[in-house]
């Protein structure tokens, strides 16, 4: 444990130099250093001790979830009861029961084409398009590769392992069957060539195998398919072809019928022929199942291909033909479908997305006995679904896993750990009311695999943002995953007729109520979100069911960049008459244009909320909606920052304009100001009104800075969009009531040379019509930094920077979606606007040398900018709901290098501080109408101290670097550059260990944490580059080392920076293998032994071993030795008591094998007696009588 004393370091650095003190703050450690602008007055006098160190942190991913994205491949262990799915980047998902999911993935990243278990022994063959076998070994809880065999020559088509043997066989595109041991992975030199297999007189190459089975009646006898039409049926030792069967259509696939004399193929032309191993010169029966009755005379009419069929014999009734495809031609908007055939009755069931596979799912492993469907387990493109068969209507069951998140394309997340342990419950009892019904009443049958809760106990919530507005609350806690809640926030709004929208679509093409961001109080279930067309909701919880009015606000947020060209006189003077040029508008709202063709489209929402009474379900409620609205014909800018403050009952966003605080308990707007008017808010009276804008006017009359004409190379620096203003209602005409008249003033635009960059820049020209009026006193008050605003450096932002992921106006379309937390990942113009891209309520200092603390909000902008603004609420409890709330910016400015993107606050012991907040109440129950008014707020106030000095730490992130500011004396204690050549995309501040820490996830792929406060770097790891916009728009940290992020379309990535974590997950993941007992084959009775077929046993290994066979060519395929048994050691003993559980994993299974053995053999003694008994009756029976009484 490491103490630091910022007294010593500060007295150190009083009494250096200046040259070493800027030193230290960018050495090349890292650019971590003390910094001390002057004196050491209000330093913190406190010892912080700092428990972390970088042995407490780790990266490792723990678990991933949802829909396996492109699946390619299915397969079913019927004795584990698991399910296997591969996919088109190489990926495997195995899963069993809820809580037994696990992924793993090929390092070539080559497509999965087919994947086959070994039944009941732990182990699964994949077989990749890079013409690769590979055997996993799913005995452990990561599973690893045995072995790889590596095809040089030739391209794998199909394999085929039958049930209980070790030889494995592999078809290829030119037609040969080879055959692989299993135990070994070596190639057999036993290979069936298909000039061998098919008759000396065909002419034509068969082409690639497309099936391949042993037949049920005798393992010495294996079925070949070929794409063309041709089906051999090879005897294995005498290696010839039995019998062969041609038909004109090309194969698809081939199924068995149990008895092993018949089998079915399905064909390119939507038919399905049965043939008949004793007359294989035709078919035995042929039927087009989807096609029109044909004609007298004419042929039957051709179909879709049936790419698969699968035939299922039932004891006590008809078998079940299921297939896919073959639908008629002339039905071309038919959707996918599956088709059930059983007895006479035909089912189609229709799918949402194309069907990629399916698989029968049988009550026994054993082809040669009647099989007994139960299930069919269908493999979409989006989806995997399971039927039931042994229903007449063919319900489904109800998947219990989450593949459903991307039921609409997920545009952002939040992740929030250690959450208040009720939240799950209430949600989920919330959410199941409105669960789908129809599903079918039986379990879900993929039951393989075992799981425990592990030792993480803590609850955990995710919350996904979608493209169609719906937000979903998932139950996260052990690393699972489970639906509690949906909301729909499209629900407040008017649906959009055809031809309308048009006003939206100019913001993005489609998805007009997709989620941008998410903000979400546990404590008090505030929650609020913003939507792409620039809007915000706020949402409040409650069990009960009301119908009420949703009520609304718009806001103008406007920017202006003037067109400057040469100077022309105008026709009107410099600073008209303000009555000629205003519309006639109270300060309560604006005037509506109509927009119709030839009127600019003003002060309209891009969506129109309900205006009649809504019912709205328990759960959550909309409290209030906040529209930014069109102005002089340009839409409203996206919101870039979002904050709410449920103790405040406020709610404040931003965007590349400016920034909106709006008061959501009177429903009332507190602010909505340009960027560049909260540098000027001590300077409101003094600057001259201007006209309205004018397209490519001349601008007389910049005196605040500049009186010099402006040089025309600014042309280049203006804006492409125009400004937005605001509309505020009445009851929050300003920051507080007086005598003063309310003038809309119009902020000129200032040209400021950038020092750093020789060359001039164009910060942001903001209007302002929130009515502002300030007393002497206020106006006093409020710090100056210069005549205007602080002089900037060009931005450093990313956006400026950006080489492998540049963001082009079409790209920002199609990435509306965009958390555009950070600029950098935003299509807002560095150059001209300042956009607002952090906000952060808390109980802080808002001036220098503050003696007491107040309710601050924290504003953070794309240029690096910080400013608080101070929030006066009314003292007492009662008038909050009456008495105005006044928001002054109090001159406060700090400033960090990029964008910033997150703020916190620690206490003087360096505790972190939360934010205050409102516990939370039901608003709508009756029990408490008389307690309304009263609210319980946790302030979460630092501790009164006498001692003169600072007591709190503000840490503040940017893209580029992180800075510890101590107040009330704004004192900068530390600053790291984090990144030079790159940028940060998420920073949080997050507890691990009951201590703070800062993480950050860098555009380069770096995941990096550091100690706070004094920012010592604890973990720099190359985790994952940025190569998908999506990735930096869901990536979010949270407390105890958790994280999360989109890795593709439908899965979510979970990993860990939490040592502990990694130390503990082999314990929390899931057994995908369980010692069961092969269930014992059918007893198939003399007769039928007798005649039913071969009565020698095969021996597999006699004739495919070395010694009959020979070995197969080297350069016919490579044998590679996979990591599997490292790294299945490993594994398990990843954990603290790995070498215990392993050993207690194996007595537990042989004492189960033992108490197995032991109930076999007290049943073999029984039934020992019982024949004994039986025989010695039976002679007594016979012993007397002579052989002419039988």
């Amino acid at each position: 444990m490491k103490k630091f004393n910022f007294r010593k370091v500060l007295d150190g650095l009083t009494a250096s130099s200046p040259g070493s003190g800027s030193g230290s703050g960018s050495n090349s450690s890292g650019g971590s250093g003390a910094m001390h602008p002057g004196g050491t007055a209000g330093v913190l006098r406190e010892e912080i001790q700092e428990t972390l160190t970088s042995e407490y942190f780790h990266i490792c991913k723990t678990v991933r979830h949802g829909f396996p994205y492109q699946p390619t491949a299915l397969a079913f262990d019927p004795v584990q009861k698991t399910l296997a799915i591969g996919t088109r980047t190489g990926a495997i998902r195995i899963l069993g029961r809820p809580g037994v999911d696990c992924y793993c993935q090929h390092e070539s990243g080559a497509a999965v084409l087919q994947l086959q278990f070994l039944i009941n022994e732990g182990a699964l063959v994949s077989a990749s398009s890079d013409d690769t076998l590979h055997l996993w070994n799913l005995r452990q809880k990561r599973p690893a590769i045995l072995h790889s065999l590596k095809f040089n020559r030739e391209r794998i088509t199909y394999c085929h392992l039958p049930f209980q043997s070790k030889w494995l066989y592999v078809g290829t595109e030119r037609g040969n069957t080879h055959i692989v041991n299993i135990e070994s992975f070596i190639l057999s030199g036993y290979v069936i060539m298909w000039n061998k297999a098919i008759e000396l007189s065909t002419k034509t190459h068969p082409g690639p195998v497309v099936h391949l089975s042993d037949s049920p009646r005798d393992e010495g006898k294996l079925l070949i398919g070929y794409e063309n039409g041709t089906v051999v049926f090879w005897d294995l030792k005498s290696k010839r072809a039995e019998l062969r069967v041609y038909y004109d259509e090309a194969i698809h696939s081939i199924d068995w019928h149990h008895e092993g004399k018949q089998f079915m193929c399905s064909h390119s032309d939507g038919s399905l022929t049965l043939w008949n191993l004793k007359s294989p010169s035709r078919p035995f029966q042929t039927t087009i199942p989807h096609g029109k009755s044909p004609r007298e005379g004419r042929k039957s009419e051709s179909c879709k291909p049936i790419l698969k069929v699968e035939y299922k014999t039932c004891r006590n009734s008809e078998p079940f033909i299921i297939f896919s495809g073959g639908l008629s031609y002339d039905k071309a908007c038919r959707r996918p479908s599956l088709t059930i055939m059983h007895g006479k009755a035909i089912t189609v069931l229709e799918m949402d997305h194309p069907i990629v596979e399916f698989l029968t799912l049988c009550e026994t492993p054993y082809p040669n006995e009647f099989q007994e469907p139960y299930a069919v387990v269908v493999l979409l493109e989006k989806d995997l679904i399971v039927v039931d068969l042994t229903q007449s209507n063919f319900p489904i069951f109800e998947n219990p896993y989450p593949m459903d998140i991307h039921e609409s394309p997920v545009t952002c997340t939040a992740y929030f750990a250690d959450c208040p342990p009720d939240l799950i419950l209430v949600l989920y009892s919330i959410g199941v009311k409105h669960k789908k019904q129809g599903y079918s009443n039986k379990e879900w049958p993929i039951t393989g695999g075992a799981w425990n809760l592990g030792t993480q106990t803590y609850p955990e919530i995710i919350i996904t943002g979608h493209a169609d507005g719906s937000i979903k609350f998932w139950d996260a806690s052990a690393i699972t995953l489970q639906m509690l809640y949906k909301l729909k926030t499209a629900k407040v709004f008017e649906k959009q007729k055809v031809g309308e929208g048009k006003q939206t679509c100019e913001i993005v093409e489609e998805d007009p109520y997709a989620i941008q961001m998410i903000y979400w109080c546990p404590e008090s279930r505030i929650f609020c979100v913003s939507g792409v067309s620039a809007y915000v909701i706020i949402y409040k919880f409650s069990r009960h069911e009301i119908t009420t009015e949703i009520v609304s606000l718009e806001v103008r947020l406007q920017y202006d960049v003037e067109d400057i060209i040469t100077p022309e006189p105008e026709t009107s003077p410099p600073f008209p008459d303000l009555s000629s040029q205003l519309p006639s508008r109270s300060l309560s709202g604006s005037t509506n244009t109509v927009a119709s063709e030839g009127v600019t489209k003003d002060s309209i929402p891009c969506l129109n909320v309900k205006t009649r009474p809504v019912r709205m379900p328990p759960g959550y409620q909309a409290e209030l909606v906040i529209q930014l609205v069109w102005v002089d014909g340009e839409p409203p800018q996206q919101i870039t920052s979002l904050a709410v403050s449920s103790a405040y009952g406020i709610v404040a966003f931003g965007n590349c304009n400016g920034l909106a605080v709006v008061d959501f308990i009177q429903k009332t707007v507190l602010l909505s100001m340009g960027t560049i008017d909260l540098y000027r808010s001590s300077d409101l009276y003094q600057r001259q009104p201007r006209s309205p804008r004018k397209n490519k006017q001349f601008i007389a009359g910049l005196t605040e800075l500049n009186d010099s004409p402006v040089p025309l190379e600014l042309e280049r620096c203006k804006s492409p969009t125009s400004g937005l203003a605001t509309r505020i209602p009445e009851a929050a005409a300003g920051f507080c009531r007086n005598e003063i008249p309310a003038v809309r003033h119009r902020n000129q635009v200032h040209h400021l040379p950038d020092h750093v960059n020789g060359h001039y820049t164009s910060p942001t020209s903001q209007s302002c019509s929130s009515g502002k009026r300030l007393s002497s006193a206020d106006v006093s008050k409020v710090n100056r930094w210069g005549p205007g605003r602080p002089p900037f450096r060009k931005a450093q932002s990313a956006a400026c920077m950006e080489i492998s992921l540049p963001v082009t106006t079409e790209e920002s379309r199609e990435n509306s979606y965009n958390r555009s937390r950070s600029s950098s990942i935003s299509s807002i113009d560095k150059d001209s606007k300042e956009a607002i891209t952090a906000l952060y309520f808390m109980e802080s200092f808002a001036r220098k040398n503050d003696s007491t603390i107040s309710p601050c909000l924290f504003v953070g902008t794309s240029l690096g900018m910080v400013l608080i603004i101070s929030l006066n609420l009314p003292s007492a409890d009662e008038q909050r709901f009456t008495e105005p709330v006044m928001v002054l910016p109090s001159g406060t400015f700090l400033s960090l290098k990029g964008a910033v993107l997150t703020f916190s606050c620690m206490d003087r012991t360096g505790a972190l501080m939360q934010p205050p907040y409102e516990v939370w109440k039901d608003p709508n129950n009756i029990d408490e109408n008389e307690k309304s008014l009263r609210r319980k707020l946790v302030m979460n106030c630092p501790s009164p101290s006498q001692d003169i000095g600072d007591h709190q730490y503000t840490i503040i992130c940017s893209e580029k670097q992180a800075k510890v500011f101590s107040l009330p004396s704004q004192t900068c204690l530390y600053v790291h550059n984090i990144t030079e050549t790159s940028f940060i995309l998420q920073a949080d501040v997050v507890v691990l260990c009951n201590s703070a820490c800062l993480a950050c996830f860098c555009a380069n792929g770096h995941i990096m944490i550091m100690s706070l406060p004094s920012l010592r770097p604890m973990l720099d790891v190359n985790y994952l580059p940025l190569t998908d916009m999506r990735i930096a728009r869901t990536f979010c940290f949270t407390n105890e080392g958790q994280a999360l992020y989109l890795v593709s379309p439908t899965e979510i990535q979970r990993l860990t920076y939490s040592q502990e974590m990694c130390d503990n997950l082999q314990d929390m993941l899931g057994d995908l293998f369980t010692p069961i007992e092969t269930p014992e084959a059918q007893n198939r009775g003399f007769l039928k032994g007798l005649f039913g077929g071969s009565g020698q046993t095969f021996d597999r290994e006699e004739l495919f071993g070395e010694a009959s066979a020979g070995k197969a060519s080297r350069s016919l395929a490579q044998h590679i030795p996979g990591p599997g048994g490292i790294e299945g050691m490993k594994g398990a003993a990843g954990g603290v008591m790995g070498e215990l559980t392993r050993a207690r994993i194996a007595l537990d299974e042989r004492g189960q094998r033992l108490g197995e053995l032991e109930e076999k053999t007290a049943g073999m003694m029984t039934s020992a007696e019982a024949f004994s008994k039986h025989a010695h009756e039976l002679m007594l029976k016979y012993k007397d009588k002579k052989w002419y009484q039988f």
